[in-house]
């Protein structure tokens, strides 16, 4: 039979931890422990219940006004999405209080546990439940407690209980307590008295520990990780999370090295309103003992970006380093030991419709390096576009002014002002495009020559006008074909653009910000061969290009190939060599067109893609640059990667001769089970006949716990440094042997992944160009 009792004073609620969110896991589907109970049905009915009403179902009910009512057979419980099923209770409305026993069962959203018996005091919203066992929802947490209490301000206290994520019967690890109590509101959970246990063998004593319940932060150590390598020697390092507030948090980490000291990170992270973030490190090792002189070494790193309204935009990056070798020689949380220029910049932009105006300063240091880049101090642009202002044509003006200091008071510092008017007609459609473009580039500079070791002066102010004629234009052929008995859709897009920009003797202008650009296959087709506005080159030319395309039945592109060269009708006759910086040498072009450029992206067979590009010199019969990559990625975490690239006349810093790069590589990442995978990578420079980086590593990963074990041997830069001039003492290699180890569930850095090993070194892992669908 079915009774309802609406009552004015709720239970239930307070039954469950109400306010608790759910937790954030990576674990995968198959990881998930449920509960060895059904879910509980809520009977359906016509009359909608509200949250304070509470159903009651039994087979059996004998109930007296006032007193008692017996509930038994089946009995069960719901209000909302929270029910209690057991085979007998008894509501005593005299004193409020509800006892349920035999096969008793609460769930909500969140939590399943089942117990031998239930207490619950309604005057005081208070239960206990004794001979727990506990589960949370679509997580890999559960356990047992002696005693379950529920008090009246929602918290919950364990006494004599234990939790683990892994599965049932799985006793890799399981986290023993005397007391363990879940605060509702902190959503954390305090362990008193506490063993940790793997494989059944106790293996650590805790007297005190938190752990979370959901994802909201807490204060606490982390996992520590260790490792050895031939020139740190054994590493330890234990962080430590500090949650500050909501929008503050600090990661504070001593990091041991046997060969050097203590090495000290720090980690600051901030929000400022809903827009803005920013990010803090200092780093420091205290008189380094591996080095000459054990010199102090440190590092501090500020970031920041943002929007202060739905106009303005702000940004900062600002990283300061003790010497050049610092990313050589420690592992940073800030760059990676390949990096080694250090960009500091501010900026604050301001956008409207058709028009913005930016702020900027800059400085970029060079580690290694005796040449330093100019500091822009400061850089003020303004642009407006205005399209369709006159029968189809388009309006743009940019501009800038730019001030250029330098740190050596005998370099020449400079004041740049450039305008940047253009009217363009594009004309677009299905078939192809054409684009004509009228620009004028007016610049002025006001020069400063502070140089001494010179003949030649640079004029103190240079007025340079350069008019620049561009017509683009690209045709869209397709048709239907097969090949290998599939049916594809192949297009054909040649494209052309002619280019002329007006001559001017540059050579009474510094270099300030102009490098040489790269001549890819979309370089081709640039405006301009140098960065930066301190040289413009006069150019009358023709670019030509092809691009040809096959797409699948699913309109998915399997394959593109583009190729393309310029064709000089005139020699340009501005030029940067070596002494760029300098501002004195000029060269000139002196050939009828550029290097022959092509660019190649394909899938081959189902799960084999290869991508590849080369710069070819047609005049001089050399190979200017290239570049290739073969991939084989059947499925998720499976790789194989076999690559070659060549690059000549590579200049090198410290010896300034040109070198060239002839380097073969191959990585691969592959499931040797569902739990076990290897992880690897070997580059060898044809050239000097030795392995550049050698890295190995395997992982153990099951749904409670996570090892790795990695191997890695790679070359070093070793820079000179002012502080250290002597280098015989440094390693031309390093090795090393890392090891980390998480235990999920107990607030460790998360699952450990496939991804973060294939970047784990000198050289990132790249796909293969990729296919545009």
């Amino acid at each position: 039979m079915q009774i309802r009792y609406l009552l004015a004073l709720s239970l239930l609620p307070q039954l469950v931890l109400a306010e608790e969110k759910e937790v954030s896991t990576n674990t995968d589907t198959q990881c998930i422990v449920e509960p060895p109970v059904p879910r509980l049905s809520i009977p359906q009915s016509d009359v909608k219940l509200d949250l304070q009403e509470i159903r009651i179902i039994s087979d059996r009910t004998e109930a007296q006004m006032g007193k008692q009512a017996k509930f038994n057979g089946d009995v069960s419980f719901s209000q909302g999405e929270r029910n209690i099923a057991a085979d007998e209770a008894i509501l005593d409305q005299e004193s409020e209080r509800l006892d349920a026993n035999g096969n008793l069962v609460f769930q909500d959203q969140m939590f399943t546990v089942t117990a031998d018996s239930l207490v619950a005091e309604m005057r005081s919203n208070s239960a206990t439940l004794s001979g727990a066992q506990y589960w949370l929802h679509g997580q890999q947490i559960h356990g047992d407690a002696e005693k379950l209490e529920i008090t009246p301000d929602n918290n919950l206290y364990l006494t004599k209980t234990n939790f683990t994520t892994c599965p049932p019967e799985d006793t890799s690890w399981l986290l023993e307590a005397e007391t363990i109590k879940i605060d509702s509101e902190e959503e954390w959970g305090e362990l008193w008295d506490a063993k940790l246990k793997i494989g059944n063998v106790p293996v650590l004593y805790i007297p005190y520990m938190t752990i979370p319940v959901s994802d909201k932060r807490k204060s606490g150590f982390l996992f520590p990780t260790f490792s050895t390598s031939t020139t740190n020697g054994v590493e330890v390092a234990t962080p430590y999370y500090w949650n500050i507030a909501p929008e503050y948090d600090l990661t504070f980490t001593p990091h041991y090295m046997s060969a050097r000291g203590l090495f000290l990170k720090s980690d600051f992270r901030y929000l400022a309103g809903d827009a803005q973030q920013g990010r803090l490190n200092v780093e420091y090792l205290g008189n380094d003992d591996l080095l000459a002189n054990s010199p102090n070494r440190y590092l501090y790193h500020w970031e920041h970006s943002g929007a202060i309204d739905d106009n303005w935009r702000v940004l900062a990056n600002y990283t300061d380093v003790s010497d050049n070798n610092y990313f050589n020689d420690l592992k940073s949380d800030v760059q990676r030991a390949t990096d080694n220029q250090l960009t500091r910049i501010g900026e604050a932009s301001y956008f409207e419709k058709n028009w913005d105006f930016n702020a900027r300063v800059q400085d970029i240091k060079v580690l290694g390096e005796d040449e330093k880049p100019y500091q822009v101090m400061p850089q003020l642009g303004f642009n407006y576009r205005a399209p369709d202002i006159w029968n189809g044509l388009d309006f743009g003006f940019l501009s800038e002014v730019t001030n250029f200091e330098h740190e050596d008071s005998d370099k020449t510092t400079a004041t740049r002002l450039h305008f940047e008017p253009s009217i363009s007609l594009p004309l677009h459609g299905p078939a192809g495009s054409l684009t004509s473009e009228l620009k004028l580039l007016q610049t002025y500079y006001w020069q400063e020559d502070n140089r001494v070791d010179t003949n030649e002066e640079l004029d103190s102010q240079v007025n340079r006008t350069l008019p620049q004629v561009r017509i683009h234009g690209q045709i869209n052929f397709e048709r239907f074909t097969d090949y290998f008995n599939e049916n594809y859709r192949q297009t054909l897009e040649p494209q052309f653009q002619y280019l002329y920009v007006g001559y001017e003797d540059q050579s009474n202008i510094g270099v300030y910000d102009t490098a040489q650009l790269q001549e890819d296959y979309f370089g081709l087709f640039r405006e301009r061969r140098f960065s930066g506005l301190d040289r413009v080159a006069d150019a009358n030319q023709m670019t030509l290009g092809l691009t040809t395309r096959l797409f699948d039945s699913h309109n998915i592109e399997k394959f593109k190939f583009s190729l393309g060269q310029i064709f000089y009708f005139q020699d340009s006759r501005v030029g940067i060599t070596d002494s760029a910086f300098q501002g004195e040498t000029f060269s000139q072009e002196n050939t009828s067109n550029s290097v022959l450029a092509a660019e190649l992206n394909t899938q081959l067979h189902r799960d084999w893609y290869m991508s590849g590009a080369i710069q070819y010199d047609t005049t001089e019969s050399e190979n200017k640059k290239s570049e290739v990559t073969l991939d084989f990625r059947p499925g998720a975490n499976k790789l194989l990667q076999f690559s070659y690239r060549y690059v000549p006349d590579l200049l090198n810093s410290n010896t300034n001769e040109s070198v060239n790069i002839s380097q073969a590589g191959m990585r691969g990442a592959w499931p040797l089970n569902d739990s076990l995978y290897l992880v690897g990578n070997w580059y060898y420079d044809l050239n000097e006949s030795r392995s550049v980086e050698t890295y190995a590593g395997f992982q153990y990963e099951s749904c409670c716990w996570a090892l790795r074990l990695s191997y890695h041997y790679r070359i070093k830069t070793n820079y000179d440094d002012d502080y250290n001039p002597v280098l015989d003492n440094r390693e031309l290699f390093e090795s090393g042997l890392y090891l980390n180890f998480v235990i999920k569930g107990l607030g460790g850095s998360g699952p450990l992944g496939v991804s973060d090993m294939l970047n784990d070194g000198l050289f990132n892992y790249r796909k293969p160009l990729y296919l545009k669908n």
